[in-house]
This record gives C-alpha cells, sequence and structure tokens, in this order.
C-alpha cells in the first residue's frame, strides 16, 4: 500500500483520532446487534431488527455530517449511525425492553425506531420510507428560513420502489433542496432480492429528477465518508439534494421473526461474510499503524462491559404503568 493510501483518511480531512473513533463504533454496533439478537432468542425481549453488514456505511456516513446541525432520518437498522452521533448503548437497550426511560418513545415503539430531539434524530415508524419526504419538507423548512444545514434520510433498496422515495425526490429535485438520500442496498427486501426488485440501478434514478446519483461500495469506509462529506457540501452550496447507493449485504435475516434459509443459502451469507467491511476497516488501521492486536482485544473488552451495563440497566429500570398506555393519546384536561 503506498503511502498516499495509507493517508486516505487524512486527505479526507479525518484525523487520526477520528479514524479510530469510526472503528471503535463499528464495533460497539456489532456487539449491540449480536446481544440484541441473543436477549430476542432467549425470550427477554420480544423483537429486534438486526444490522449486521451494515455498519461500515453508516459509521462513515454519521462522521460526514455535522452533529447538532443536521436533521437525521435514519431507518430501523441504523443502529451504527444512531450510537455514531450521540445516542448511548442504554438508550437503545431501554428501547429493546420497552421502558418507560426509552428517550425514543417512552417505550411505545418498536426497537429501531430512533429519536432525540437534543441529537436532531427525527423518530421514523414502522411503514417503510415514510421519513424520506420528512426529510425533503425540513430541507425546505432550511432553505425558506436561509439555515445552513442539510437533511440525511436512509432507507433500504426495497423502500426505494415506494411512492415516498419518488414524491421525495421529485420535489427535492423541483427546489433545489439540501437533502441527501442515502440507499443502503442489502440485496434483499426481506425475502425479496434486488434481482426480483428493481430493473435498474438505484442511484441512476436521480437522473430522472434533476440531481446527482453516486453508486459507492457500502464496506468501503472512506470512500463513504467521502461521497456523504461531497453530498453534504454540495447542498450547503444551494446545488440540490444527492441520491447515494450505498452496496452491502445483510449477513443476518431481516429480523428475528424471519427465517432467511426459506430464501437463500448459507454458502451465499458465508461468502458475502468474507466481504464484511469491519475487518476490512480494521486492516486498514493496522496498516496505518494506528492499531493494533494488542488495542483491539482491549477494545473488546470494553464493548463487551459497556453492552452487558447497558442491558443490566435496561431489565433493572421500572416497568411502563398500565395506565401509562393512555398518555399522549386523548386530550388531558384540568392542566395549566
Amino acid at each position: 500500500m503506498s503511502i498516499g493510501q495509507l493517508l486516505q483518511h487524512r486527505s479526507l480531512g479525518l484525523s487520526d483520532e477520528q479514524a479510530i473513533e469510526m472503528y471503535v463504533n463499528m464495533v460497539r454496533a456489532r456487539k449491540f446487534d449480536e446481544m440484541s439478537t441473543l436477549l430476542q432468542r432467549t425470550g427477554k425481549i420480544p423483537f429486534f431488527v438486526s444490522g449486521v453488514g451494515q455498519e461500515v456505511a453508516q459509521v462513515a456516513a454519521a462522521f460526514a455530517l455535522q452533529q447538532g446541525k443536521d436533521y437525521l432520518l435514519p431507518y430501523y437498522r441504523d443502529y451504527a449511525f444512531v450510537l455514531s452521533v450521540g445516542m448511548t448503548m442504554k438508550d437503545l437497550m431501554l428501547a429493546n425492553f420497552a421502558k418507560p426511560e426509552d428517550i425514543t418513545s417512552g417505550g411505545r415503539q418498536m426497537p429501531g425506531h430512533f429519536g432525540a430531539k437534543k441529537l436532531n434524530i427525527v423518530t421514523g415508524s414502522s411503514p417503510v420510507t415514510t421519513q424520506v419526504p420528512h426529510a425533503v419538507g425540513i430541507a425546505l423548512a432550511a432553505k425558506m428560513q436561509k439555515k445552513d444545514f442539510v437533511t440525511y434520510v436512509t432507507f433500504g433498496e426495497g423502500s426505494s420502489n415506494q411512492g415516498d422515495f419518488h414524491e421525495g425526490c421529485n420535489f427535492a429535485g423541483v427546489h433545489k433542496l439540501p437533502v441527501i438520500f442515502l440507499c443502503e442496498n442489502n440485496q434483499y427486501a426481506i425475502s425479496i432480492p434486488i434481482s426480483k426488485q428493481v430493473a435498474g440501478n438505484i442511484y441512476e434514478r436521480a437522473i430522472g429528477y434533476g440531481f446527482p446519483g453516486v453508486r459507492v461500495d457500502g464496506n468501503d469506509a472512506l470512500e463513504v465518508y467521502r461521497v456523504v462529506k461531497e453530498a453534504r457540501e454540495r447542498g450547503l452550496r444551494g446545488e440540490g439534494p444527492t441520491l447515494i447507493e450505498a452496496v452491502m449485504y445483510r449477513l443476518s435475516p431481516h429480523s428475528t421473526s424471519d427465517n432467511d434459509m426459506q430464501y437463500r443459502t448459507k454458502e451465499e451469507v458465508e461468502e458475502n461474510r468474507k466481504k464484511d467491511g469491519i475487518p476490512r476497516y480494521k486492516n486498514y488501521l493496522l496498516e496505518c499503524g494506528l492499531w493494533n492486536e494488542e488495542k483491539d482485544a482491549e477494545l473488546k473488552v470494553k464493548v463487551k462491559r459497556e453492552v452487558e451495563d447497558a442491558i443490566r440497566y435496561a431489565e433493572e429500570s421500572p416497568q411502563c404503568a398500565p395506565e401509562d398506555a393512555l398518555l399522549h393519546v386523548y386530550a388531558e384536561t384540568g392542566r395549566d
């Protein structure tokens, strides 16, 4: 590897510390995901939607945005993304256990419906792609009020076939709004492979709406960082939206209620596991001399402890009171 390649993160504007922090968040998200699946399998939480295989692109995108300024509309697999922009392991575990201390919804929504007002994370919903028009609306407000932020919204490739996606893209294109549309193309819309979903290429759909589309290897952290950073700069210059298709592979079943061996093979999954971007990025840091196996072992121990502490905290947190089911549903009278 050449000196230029070894210093790629620096040429993109990332410090050595940020480059390492990106890897730390990938490892944190992977461990959170693995432990959450185990919690569901042991009956401690009712349901979980995994994001294994998609962490690299999520972390890289988070680092390319301006935290506390940009508005973020993640979709339900974006654990690595929200951990990278300020949500904590405890926040996510409280949602898993549906506890009232859950900052997203007080234990009222499924895990993965992220929301945090202080972090500009706008909560989503189970119907896919509904967050796209919301992101466009927020971007319209930014343009009307002359605010210098972008909105960033993610979705799966199956979602790109929904009307919400096309309506959002058209409106954003017409009004040149500062939106970054990032499609996490993980190859499967539940059980339907990409070959049976899309006849063309998702990123090329942007052409019809008058703005650029870019395809990027979702397992290449620094390339994802680069294209998201460029899309953000473009939006802030008033040049309009960008559609990014990050190609990756969903290594886990669609959810804990899914048997993915009904529609794909173990061999296919294992072949794609070899392309996992986390060890790929770790090797980059090793070659740069920024990381070593001793540090890696220490990190794994630290992250395991962090997840276990979050699980313990969420388990011991009080349950929702039955009468709280009526809160925020009906108008309440008698209050100032």
